[in-house]
Formats: C-alpha cells, sequence, structure tokens
C-alpha cells in the first residue's frame, strides 16, 4: 500500500491555506524509520561546480544513510575510480568522503576532473551529482610597459585594467601607491570590466600610480598591474607653438576638449544584447563620456522595472535586477544628458534558465501488492529532457521490472513485490545545466508505529488553533483516529479537523478543549496508540496601549503599556522602535509599566512598540512619536529666467519636521569681491517655492535658501550654479565723506569706499574734488583707487571746504555726488579768556566766571572751556611743582561753572583755559579765592583708660579734618542698664587743647555710653561714640540668697519660682534636665526570652533614674541658684572676682517653650530655651543692674566662684557661660 493517505473528513478553505502548506511540508519530509530496511539516500555531497585551494587537501563529500548501511564507490571522469591504488586517497570511515593528501606530496591539477559517488546496499543503489572538481588559479599579470598618458583638460579617459583570467574570477579595484582607494564619482567610476572611466579628466586627475588591483579570493592573494600615469594639461597653458610641436602619441584621444555632448564609452553604438540565467542577478552597465558630466537614468521599454529587485550601482551607471525570471526579458533602455544632448542606447535582455523542480520525484513506501507512481517534473528554458535511471543505470538497460511501466516524466508501479525495490533517478537537464534526483521505492510491511512522544503536553491560547501531533509509520497505510477522554466516540464532527498526517487540529480552541486526546493508528498488521494532553491558557492582553505624541526637542515623553496575562505565564515586555532595539543610550529607561524618554533628540521620533511576550503568544501595540523641529534644507535650487538685473530662483522644500514652513529665506555669496560670505538678499512666504531676484551688475552670484517653522531656521540649502551679471557704472557714491585736517595747513578729505558688490565692474576709482567755501576758486580734481583718504596740503588754518566724491570704474562714473562741507587743520588757540572772576558760594562749592574768547582766535573748533584749580595748602612744605591740581571741562560756549567738592577754610588758585580740537590755548591770570571754615570731621579715635569704682579716663585723637580752627570739644554721656534702656543725659564741655578728660564720681559697676565730637565756628562735627564699665566694689557685695523654690510643670513647659535675698544687679541661671524615657514596639521577635529579658532590664534601669532624678529634685540639684543659696553664709565659698567673666544672661520673655534637655538658661523666674539679647560681647567686664518694684530681676551679675561644695557628680568648679553649657553636652 501506498504512504498516503486521504483525510476521514476534509475541511479546507483559502484561509488555511498557510497551515496547509505547513502539513504538506511535514508529510515530505516524513522519512522512514531508520531500524527498518530501506534503500540508500544521500544526505550530503559536495557541490556540482567544486574549486578547490591547491594548497590543502582535497575532500570530497559524500554522506549516505540506509538500512543495512550502504558501501560507497566513486567514478571519475565516468570510469570507475580505484581509490586502493592510489596512496594518496582515502575514503572516510562509515562514510563516501573522500580525502586526497596533496599538502606531503602531489598536485592538485593530477585530480582535476568529474567525480560521481554511489552509495549501495541490498534494496538499491543512489548516485550524487557529477561534482567538477576544479583547482584555484590566480594568475599573473603579464608584464607591459605602459607609457604615460598626457591629455587635455576635459577630455575623456579609460584605462585598461584586463586582469588575468583566474578561477574563480578575480574581484577588481584601483588604488594608489599608498593601497588607498581612488576616489569615483559620476566622472570617475570603475565598468564591470574593471576598467577605470573619466567621462571628463580635469588637472586634479594629474597622477602617475594609477594601479589596477585584482584579488583572488579563493587564494587569498592580489595580484598587481603596473602603475599608469597620467598627466592633464590645462588648454590655457597650451599655445598654438606648443600644440603644434606635439605628436599624435603625446596627447590621449583626440576629442575636443570643449565642452560637449554625451556618447557612449561601454557599450558601443545604439543597441546591444545580453543573455542571463533565471535566478542570477541582472547587471547592465552604461557609462557615458561628455562635458559637463552626463547623468545616467534607466527605464524599461515595455514595462516598469521591478521595484523590490531593482538596484541602482556605480553612480546610476549600473542597473541591478536581483532573482531574475523570464518575465524580466525585455528591452532595457540607458539615457545619458548633459546640458548640450541626449543620447539612448537599448539592450535586449534575455532570460534562458537551467533546469528548475517542478515536481522532484519523493520517496514511495508500498506495501507487497499496492500501486504507485513516481513524478518527475521540470522545467527550463530550453525545455529540460527527462531520464530515468534504476539503481545509477540507464533504465533502458537496467534489469526488467514488470510492475513498473514508465510514461514520459512518471513511473507507474502495480502489484509490486519486495524485490520491487529500488532507487530511481530521474535526469533533467538542457545546454545550461542539469538537475539530478534520487527517490526510491522500498516494498514493507510493517504494522504500525507512532513515533510522537508519549504523553506530550500542548499548551494552547483560547481562541486559536491547537495541533495535536501524531506522527505515525506502518505499511500497509495505518488508518488514523482520535478519542477525548477514556470513553467516547472518534472525534470526527465540529469543532475537529483531522490532517492526512495524522495531526488533529481544533480550529478554535476553548477553555473546554483542555483533556487528555488519545491517537490510535490501525492497519492490517496491527494497532498502536498513544495519549497527549492539551491545556488552554488566556490570552496575553495589552489593556492600556501606548498613544501618539507631539514633543518637541529637549523635553520628555512617556508611553505606558499594561499588560493583563494567564497566571501560569511569565510575560516579558520589550520596547522596539521602528521594529528595532531601542538605543543603547541613558535616555531611554523603562520603569513597570512606561517607557521614558528623557531630552527628545530629532533622531527619537518614529514608532514605538511595547511586545509583550509569553511562551505561548504574543502582542503588541504601537505609538507613533513626532518629534517637531526646524525643517530640513531645501535642494534641487534652479535659476531661470537669467537677464542682466534679475533671475528666477526655484527649489523644493526639504521635511518641514511636523511644523508647518511659514518662510523661506534666501542669501546670495558674491564670488568674485566676497567668496564665503552670505548676505541677506529677501524672503518669501512658505507656501512659495520660486523668487524674482533683483541683481546688482558685475557680480557672481549663488544663492541658497534656508526654511523656517515656528521652531527656527533650517541649515542652508546647498548653493546654486554660480551666474555672474554683466558690469555697470556705479549707481551709488562713497557715504560719510568729511573734511577735517590732521595738521593746521592741510585738509584730510575721507569716505567710506565702496565694497566689491557696489562696484558694479572692474577699475573702480574715486574722484576726489574740493575748493574753499567762501572763495571763488574752481574744483580741485583727483582720482585715486583702493583708498579711502586723500590729504590736501598747504591749505590755510581752519578754513572751511566745500568737498565731494564720486565713484567711477571702466563702464563710466555714478551719479553726481553729495557736496559736504569739512574744514582744514586746527592750530591751539591763541588768547586766554578773560575778566576771571570767582563767588564763594559755601565752604564746599564756589562759582566760575569768565568772558569769551574771539572765535577767531580759537583756530578751530571750539570744545569748551577747561579750568585748573588747585589748593596752597601747605604748600611751603613741597615743592610747588609737585601741587595736584583738579581740573574742570565745559562744553561749548560756557562762560560760568560751578567747582563742587571743595575743602573748606582752604586757599585756592585757579585759571582758565579755551579747547579746541588740537588742545588748549593760553591760560588766564591766576586767580586766588579763599572757603570759609566747616564743620570738623570726627576725631579720630576715642578709648577709654584706667577704669576704677567711679571714675573713668577717656583719650582721644584730634579730628583729620578740623575744616577750620577747633573751638570745644563736647561730650556727652548716659548710663545703660541690662535691658538697653538709657539713662540721663549729661553734657560737658572741653577745651579744643585737651586730648584727655578724667570722669570722677560714677556708680560702681555701671555701663555708660559716651558720645564725642568737636566743634568750630561752623558748628559740630560728627560724633564718635563708645562704652565702658566702672569696676565693682568688693566690700559691699552681700552674699546672695535664694528661698522657696517651686517648681510648676506643664505639657511643655515649666515655671520655676523663687525669693532672693542679696546684691542687686545679679543674673540667676537655673540648671535642668529632661529625663529619657524608651517605650518598646511590639514586633515579631517580642515572644522571645532574651528580647524580654532585655526590655525587663531597660525597664528597672529606667526606674532606678526616676527614683535618683527624684531624689536629686528635692535636694536642689545642680542648679546655680540653689548653690548660692546654700553656701550664702560662708563667704568663703561665695566671694566675687572682679576680673573674672559673668554667669550670662536672662530673657525677659514670657512665652512658654518645652524645656531642652541639658541646656542652661537665665531665668526671670520662668526658665525659656532661648538666650537673652544681651551678651557679654556687649558689655565687657562689668555689672549693671537694677530690680522692679516686685524684687523680680531685671539687671545682670557678674563674677564667678572659687570653690563650692562636693555634692554628688557636681563640678568643683563654678559654672561661667561657657561651662554652663559645657557642662550638659
Amino acid at each position: 500500500m501506498q504512504l498516503k493517505i486521504m483525510p476521514k473528513k476534509k475541511r479546507l478553505s483559502a484561509g488555511r491555506v498557510p497551515l496547509i502548506l505547513f502539513l504538506c511540508q511535514m508529510i515530505s519530509a516524513l522519512d522512514v524509520p531508520l531500524d527498518l530496511v530501506q534503500p540508500p539516500t544521500i544526505t550530503q555531497q559536495s557541490p556540482k561546480d567544486y574549486i578547490i585551494d591547491p594548497r590543502e587537501n582535497i575532500v570530497i563529500q559524500c554522506e549516505a544513510k540506509g538500512k543495512p548501511p550502504p558501501s560507497f564507490s566513486w567514478t571519475r571522469n565516468g570510469t570507475h575510480f580505484d581509490i586502493d591504488k592510489d596512496p594518496l586517497v582515502t575514503m572516510k570511515a562509515g562514510s563516501g568522503t573522500l580525502i586526497i593528501n596533496i599538502m606531503s606530496e602531489g598536485k592538485a591539477e593530477t585530480y582535476e576532473g568529474v567525480y560521481q559517488c554511489t552509495a549501495r546496499n541490498e534494496r538499491g543503489a543512489a548516485i550524487s551529482n557529477n561534482i567538477v572538481v576544479r583547482p584555484s588559479r590566480s594568475p599573473l599579470w603579464t608584464k607591459e610597459k605602459l607609457e604615460p598618458l598626457t591629455l587635455r583638460s576635459g577630455q575623456s579617459l579609460v584605462l585598461p585594467c584586463r586582469p588575468p583570467i583566474g578561477l574563480p574570477p578575480a574581484i577588481i579595484f584601483w588604488m594608489d601607491n599608498s593601497f588607498q582607494r581612488l576616489p569615483q564619482s559620476e566622472r570617475v567610476s570603475q565598468g564591470l570590466n574593471g576598467d577605470l572611466y573619466f567621462s571628463n579628466v580635469l588637472p586634479e586627475d594629474s597622477r602617475e600610480d594609477y594601479i589596477c588591483y585584482a584579488r583572488f579570493n579563493h587564494t587569498q592573494t592580489i595580484q598587481q598591474k603596473q602603475p599608469i600615469s597620467v598627466k592633464v594639461i590645462l588648454v590655457d597653458e597650451l599655445n598654438d607653438t606648443i600644440a603644434a610641436n606635439l605628436s599624435d602619441t603625446e596627447v590621449y584621444g583626440a576629442k575636443s576638449s570643449r565642452e560637449r555632448p554625451p556618447t557612449f564609452l561601454t557599450p558601443e553604438g545604439n543597441a546591444s544584447n545580453k543573455e542571463e540565467l533565471r535566478g542570477n542577478v541582472l547587471s547592465l552597465e552604461c557609462i557615458a563620456e561628455g562635458l559637463p558630466t552626463p547623468v545616467i537614468y534607466w527605464i524599461k521599454e515595455d514595462g516598469t522595472l521591478p521595484i523590490n529587485r531593482t538596484f541602482y550601482r556605480n553612480f546610476q551607471k549600473t542597473l541591478q535586477i536581483i532573482q531574475v525570471s523570464e518575465a524580466d526579458s525585455g528591452k532595457y533602455q540607458c539615457i545619458a544628458k548633459n546640458a548640450l544632448g541626449v543620447i539612448h542606447h537599448t539592450i535586449s535582455v534575455t532570460v534562458k534558465a537551467a533546469p528548475y523542480w517542478i515536481m522532484a520525484p519523493q520517496n514511495l513506501v508500498l506495501s507487497p501488492g499496492e500501486n504507485g507512481s513516481l513524478i518527475c517534473r521540470a522545467n527550463g528554458n530550453p525545455k529540460p529532457r527527462i531520464s530515468w535511471l534504476s539503481n545509477g543505470v540507464p533504465i533502458e538497460i537496467a534489469p526488467d521490472d514488470p510492475s513498473r511501466k514508465i510514461n514520459g516524466d512518471t513511473i507507474i508501479f502495480s502489484s509490486v513485490q519486495e524485490r520491487s525495490s529500488a532507487v530511481y533517478q530521474c535526469n533533467a537537464s538542457n545546454e545550461y545545466g542539469y538537475l539530478l534526483g534520487n527517490a526510491f521505492v522500498n516494498v514493507l510491511a510493517e504494522p504500525p508505529r507512532i513515533l510522537t512522544s508519549a504523553n506530550t503536553l500542548y499548551q494552547v491560547i483560547a481562541n486559536r488553533p491547537a495541533l495535536l501531533d501524531c506522527a505515525f509509520f506502518g505499511s500497509p497505510m495505518p488508518i488514523i483516529e482520535w478519542f477525548k477522554g477514556t470513553k467516547g466516540s472518534a472525534l470526527r464532527e465540529d469543532p475537529y479537523v483531522l490532517h492526512e498526517n495524522g495531526t488533529l487540529e481544533i480550529p478554535v480552541a476553548q477553555k473546554d478543549s483542555t483533556g487528555t486526546y488519545t491517537c490510535v493508528a490501525r492497519n492490517k498488521l496491527g494497532m498502536a496508540k498513544n495519549e497527549v494532553h492539551l491545556e488552554i491558557k488566556d490570552p496575553t492582553r495589552i489593556v492600556k496601549q501606548p498613544e501618539y505624541a507631539v514633543v518637541q526637542r529637549g523635553s520628555t515623553v512617556s508611553f505606558e503599556c499594561k499588560v493583563k496575562h494567564d497566571h501560569t505565564l511569565i510575560p516579558t515586555v520589550t520596547w522596539l522602535k521602528d521594529n528595532g532595539e531601542l538605543p543603547s543610550d541613558g535616555r531611554f529607561t523603562i520603569d513597570k509599566d512606561h517607557l521614558v524618554v528623557a531630552d527628545v533628540s530629532d533622531n527619537d521620533g518614529g514608532t514605538y512598540t511595547c511586545v509583550a511576550n509569553t511562551t505561548l503568544d504574543n502582542v503588541s501595540a504601537s505609538a507613533v512619536l513626532s518629534v517637531v523641529d526646524v525643517p530640513n534644507p531645501p535642494f534641487d535650487l534652479e535659476l531661470t529666467d537669467q537677464l542682466d538685473k534679475s533671475v528666477q530662483l526655484s527649489w523644493t522644500p526639504g521635511d518641514d519636521n511636523n511644523s508647518p514652513i511659514t518662510k523661506f529665506v534666501i542669501e546670495y555669496e558674491d564670488a568674485m569681491h566676497e567668496a564665503g560670505l552670505w548676505h541677506h538678499q529677501t524672503e518669501v512666504p512658505g507656501t512659495q517655492t520660486t523668487a524674482q531676484l533683483k541683481l546688482s551688475p558685475y557680480v557672481n552670484y549663488s544663492f541658497r535658501v534656508m526654511a523656517e517653522n515656528s521652531l527656527g531656521r533650517s541649515l542652508p540649502s546647498e548653493a546654486s550654479e554660480q551666474y555672474l551679471t554683466k558690469a555697470a557704472e556705479p549707481d551709488k557714491n562713497p557715504m560719510t565723506v568729511e573734511g577735517l585736517g590732521s595738521e593746521p595747513d592741510n585738509l584730510v578729505i575721507t569716505w567710506q569706499p565702496l565694497n566689491g558688490f557696489e562696484s558694479n565692474g572692474p577699475g573702480l576709482q574715486y574722484k576726489v574734488s574740493w575748493r574753499q567755501k567762501d572763495g571763488d576758486d574752481e574744483w580741485t580734481s583727483v582720482v585715486v583707487a583702493n583708498v579711502s583718504k586723500y590729504i590736501v596740503s598747504g591749505t590755510p588754518t581752519f578754513v572751511p571746504y566745500l568737498i565731494k566724491v564720486q565713484a567711477l570704474n571702466d563702464v563710466g562714473f555714478a551719479p553726481e555726488p553729495a557736496v559736504v562741507m569739512g574744514h582744514s587743520g586746527e592750530d591751539l588757540p591763541m588768547v586766554a579768556p578773560g575778566n576771571v572772576h570767582v563767588t564763594v558760594v559755601n565752604s564746599t562749592l564756589a562759582e566760575v566766571h569768565w568772558d569769551p574768547v574771539p572765535l577767531k582766535s580759537v583756530r578751530g573748533h571750539l570744545q569748551g572751556y577747561r579750568i585748573y584749580y588747585w589748593t596752597d595748602q601747605n604748600s611751603s612744605k613741597r615743592n610747588r611743582r609737585h601741587i595736584e591740581k583738579k581740573i574742570l571741562t565745559f562744553q561749548g560756549s560756557k562762560t560760568h561753572g560751578m567747582l563742587p567738592g571743595l575743602e573748606p577754610f582752604s586757599h585756592y588758585t585757579l585759571n582758565v583755559r579755551v579747547v579746541n580740537g588740537k588742545g588748549e590755548g593760553p591760560a588766564s591770570p591766576d586767580r586766588v579765592f579763599h572757603t570759609p571754615e566747616g564743620v570738623p570731621s570726627a576725631p579720630s579715635s576715642l578709648k577709654i583708660v584706667n577704669p576704677t569704682l567711679d571714675s573713668l579716663t577717656l583719650e582721644w585723637d584730634p579730628p583729620s579734618h578740623p575744616n577750620g580752627i577747633l573751638t570745644e570739644y563736647t561730650l556727652k554721656y548716659q548710663p545703660i542698664n541690662s535691658t538697653h534702656e538709657l539713662g540721663p543725659l549729661v553734657d560737658l564741655k572741653i577745651p579744643a587743647n585737651k586730648t584727655r578728660w578724667t570722669l570722677k564720681n560714677l556708680n560702681f559697676s555701671t555701663r555708660y555710653k559716651f558720645y564725642f565730637y568737636a566743634q568750630t565756628s561752623a558748628g559740630s562735627g560728627s560724633q564718635i561714640t563708645e562704652e565702658a564699665v566702672t569696676t565693682v566694689d568688693e566690700g559691699k557685695m552681700v552674699n546672695p540668697r535664694i528661698s522657696k523654690l517651686t517648681v510648676a510643670a506643664a505639657e511643655t513647659y515649666a515655671n520655676i519660682s523663687w525669693e532672693y535675698e542679696g546684691p542687686e544687679h545679679v543674673n540667676f541661671y537655673v540648671e535642668y534636665g529632661v529625663v529619657g524615657t524608651m517605650a518598646s514596639r511590639q514586633v515579631d521577635i517580642a515572644t522571645q526570652g532574651w528580647f524580654i529579658g532585655l526590655m525587663c532590664a531597660v525597664a528597672l534601669l529606667i526606674l532606678i533614674l526616676l527614683i535618683v532624678c527624684f531624689i536629686r529634685r528635692n535636694k536642689g540639684g545642680k542648679y546655680p541658684v540653689k548653690e548660692k543659696e546654700d553656701a550664702h553664709a560662708d563667704p568663703e565659698i561665695q566671694p566675687m572676682k572682679e576680673d573674672d567673666g559673668t554667669f550670662g544672661e536672662y530673657s525677659d520673655a514670657e512665652d512658654h517653650k518645652p524645656l531642652k534637655k541639658g541646656s542652661r538658661t537665665p531665668s526671670d523666674r520662668t526658665v525659656k530655651k532661648e538666650d537673652s539679647d544681651d551678651s557679654l560681647v556687649d558689655y565687657g567686664e562689668g555689672v549693671n543692674g537694677q530690680f522692679n518694684e516686685d524684687g523680680s530681676f531685671i539687671g545682670q551679675y557678674s563674677g564667678k566662684k572659687e570653690k563650692e561644695p562636693a555634692e554628688g557628680n557636681e563640678s568643683s568648679e563654678a559654672p561661667s557661660p561657657v561651662n554652663a553649657m559645657n557642662s550638659f553636652v
């Protein structure tokens, strides 16, 4: 029976064609199990055209399988190849592969030939293709003498390569002596034959090392041709005499070097033919010469070029069509075009075909008595001839088999028996090649066997097809049935489909499709079955898809992608950009369900896809990111309607980058006068792509265009072609014409020259004309070039002139220029201002008046008057030449001015001078004036020395600027208490000759503030202030005593009160602390023994601390006021020292704030954590204080204990402000 089955129920539709094709491939790939008897099958062989490396051993492959294992034999050039007789040839064990050892001895050429392998066992013989073995060859170039080539610029040139014929053919490229590839372009390119073509040559093509290289990849060798020398000469360099002496051999080619229309260098003529084989690459080439360089275009005369298979190479000179077929036959036309003409060449393409399979013969397994057939169908151009072989022997002379019948490309078998087993070969051949296909007929009687693994688990997504495999073998062909579960009938009805290869298909699997399925295979020789399992999973879905986004450069964008999936599957989410990987850039970050792109750039625009993958399915969702940007530059600039003073420019806009173009900006370059410098020409709306441009004469114009949108301006386009306008006379004259003299006897005429753009033609010059304004002289003129000033000598001093400057060039003059007025050179003024007198306004300000000088005596442009003034103070003590003079200038024709900033009580001298552009005139006679007295400056210093109980001595230095005669000093002072309240002010006058004064009968231990200033007859000067403290009277000290201490604690503060007996002006210090507590939190370890023990220990420690704290509070703790009270009766313990620091200060604030642990603060019976505004720095060493009527303290107390009673952990040193703070740190 033939091993082909029909489905029990056919359910085929167009929508399932890909699936059916897949299943058919599975059938064709089905093999006979290797444990069964079967004829040989060739599994591996060397290629038909086998090029070997002559430096390595030759390995000719031939592998086959079969049962029993086949034996191998070889033919060489059609005759038996006895490998036993050649010691260099061995056959690989268990294989037919030949290994020819030529590395030790022998030559590869000896084994060149056509080899064929035969694999044979008792069931038949399979044969390989004819394997043509040839060693690769890389021959050297034949030596030749290459003459140097000399060409005129613009001629065409072909440098031949003509490489030696190698096997396989060499790869050709051109390089120089430095092994650098020669640059190629539309003008210079390499042809398919390896020659180097120049459409026209330029002087830069001159070189002596044009070298053609041939690379033979098989042997990894490179061969080099002799260098070719090329020299290109400009036509302008060849005069008639030299040209007449040049022989024909000295100058390459005979074509003119002038501009010319295109002609083809290859192929020649107007038409040619090309033949190519089906499946190869069709390469068509057209290379043209001409000046300017031609451009190549391609068309197909009777159709269109295939879009996806057509490529242009070598600057469009080569047209390539890959995977060419018979449909690509036809006429192709290449068109060469330049500004002077167009030419065409037609290439007729014929596509031939070596044989190719339509239906290759397939292995056939039959049971005894069954019928079958082998089919061998091939096509080609021309049509191939089909011939059959049996076990490698032409079927016409093979042993006769009554069960077979040959009918052209088909062999029909009927009632086969075991002896009918054989291997048949089908050969399809034409003039371009051949195909050889092996297919066996194997007659077997075998019970069914199932090849699919038992208990295979299939997992399928819901609502998708489920395919349950049941690969089987048997002869005769088994019948396949499927069952679900342990009971039930065969699955034949909807929704099941049984395929020929035994596969069960569930087109739309549902949750209820889950279960165990059994495949049963039966034939007349037996039965086999197999169980498989099916699970249905929920599909993966994207419930939140990324959305379209438009962002600006530099901003941040985020895409969201939320995925829902079957709980038994683990998804992986991948982000793609334009179906590729995300850029490896730190700006791209993926966080859970989001993709974030920071600092977006132009290249970030595109399609972003979120792909969710599981082992069973994948889903994706995409969103487009549009990055708005400035436009791309315009291109394809073209100049038309070229007139003398106008031209039309057109262009193609670039991409607007998602933001509409609002306007185009056109700029021009003048390559003749300002090469590389671009100027603004005009602007046109963004909807316009042409502009009519006004031009100036004699300018070599190039234009470029920039597009602009809401985001900015694009880069400039490529420059247009150049356009030179005709010359004309200048249409404007120089600007900024001036006439000024640099010397008293000359006139310097200057102007702003015209630039090259404004010259309108060659030979730009200037006609400079002048004459005196008030005279009857004729115009004097001179023509100059390449300058922007002219000096007229011998002029009278400061005389007005009329001046004009006119531009001219080789074409003519500019319009008549405007006349401007100038003056000849200035000289120093001759006369000093007269009648100078001074009016003193006050001690620092004076007003000066003078008479103007005659304008004629100025001898120039009057710029103003300048006052020099200086003080004669201390002039007797220094050289008068070093007196510092001050200068004030008054613009124009003013005849008076103010002198500010004078020093009071000073003698001043001044004079006045007139000023013109040349300088100053003579000085007026000196005038002397005096400033009255002013108030003095503050005394230079004030310090207090020798403080006693009731006196202070003041010392000072006089004012640095008395500004007059000092009459006396005024001293004011007043006491200051600890709250900065000021006492009564005492006013004291001190003689001016004093610099020291002692104040007596002051209060002891009191701070005083002093105000001190000097006086003149003009009034009092600025004051200087100082503060000082009188010393303490220790004999009157009374030991302080504090009693009735009470504490009232609130939630966030505490009130502390006491009664005080002792000296006035004292500070109180309260020392306090906060007892910390510890609360345990219930955690998972709360039940562990060690933790409970630790907590108990902590609680006990807290209890002990609370008891100690309570005891210390009852005893007064470490509060300094308590210590003072306890020590009040003992004067030895509580002495005060004048030279020591104070305890600190108190705050009067009444607001209550939480006590701060470890702080020590002043108090007015209310403890507050903030310090007072008073400080020891403000008041120095001393005491000053008082009590209110209720006895509360408002001052401060200063002093230090020499010793204290030892108590607990108290310090033996009295708490100073620093120590008090340190004791709690």
